[in-house]
């Protein structure tokens, strides 16, 4: 089974559809004990970090994220669930879930694009991903491939081995960061058709390795 972590944060009922229309179980729950009996577990979500983490807090599901980390089980993030894995954020100013060096970052105003025209901030809409490197989540998809993204917000991981995919949106940033049985995307692969459908059910197949942390 897998678990889609519920912290009151937007955005889950449509990750499990797309899970469900792929033909896999899935779960929306907030309860620990679930989450890490789980198989694999995704961590999406929309809303801001600092009211995020006080929820996950509460909850007691920041001390349960970082045991499954540690299980070695397959672990996604998807939008604000990719930048609170990471040590802080310019948002709220919140000290996060620290799973991988880094911080999250506001894009900066004004941001223009190659040509010099002004860039709408939040970053809304299909934009590529260019892989740095092969991971198996994203067996399949080919170069050029678009995804839906909507936010102001990045993350900036500290290594650069954890860096999979950059994006550019007036400046180049990080979109696809993973350490060992992690992985998360910037981007909504719930809302992204064919390609977000693909890198969802290669998630669900994946035995959690990653050949950059072996």
């Amino acid at each position: 089974m897998i678990a889609i972590i519920d912290y009151k944060a937007g955005n889950l009922a449509s990750v499990a559809r797309a899970l469900n229309h792929l033909g896999f179980e899935c779960q929306i729950t907030s309860d620990a004990n679930t989450i890490k009996g789980a198989e694999r577990v995704i961590f999406p979500g929309v809303g801001s970090a600092g009211q995020s983490m006080q929820d996950l807090q509460k909850m007691g599901l920041d001390r349960a994220i970082h045991d499954l980390y540690e299980s070695g089980k397959p672990f996604l993030g998807i939008c604000l669930g990719a930048q609170i894995i990471l040590e802080e954020s310019e948002e709220n100013q919140t000290t996060c879930l620290q799973l991988l060096a880094g911080t999250v970052k506001r894009f900066s105003i004004p941001l223009h694009s190659g040509d010099g025209s002004a860039l709408k901030v939040p970053h809304m809409g299909w934009n590529e991903v260019a892989l740095k490197r092969i991971h198996p989540v994203f067996k399949g998809v080919t170069p050029g491939c678009e995804f839906y993204f909507v936010h102001s917000y990045y993350p900036a991981p500290t290594n650069t081995d954890t860096i999979i995919g950059t994006t550019d949106y007036g400046i180049t940033f990080t979109s696809v960061l993973g350490s060992r049985n992690l992985i998360a995307v910037q981007f909504h692969p719930e809302k992204s058709g064919l390609p977000g459908l693909t890198v969802l059910k290669n998630f669900c197949s994946w035995d959690g390795k990653d050949e950059a942390f072996a």
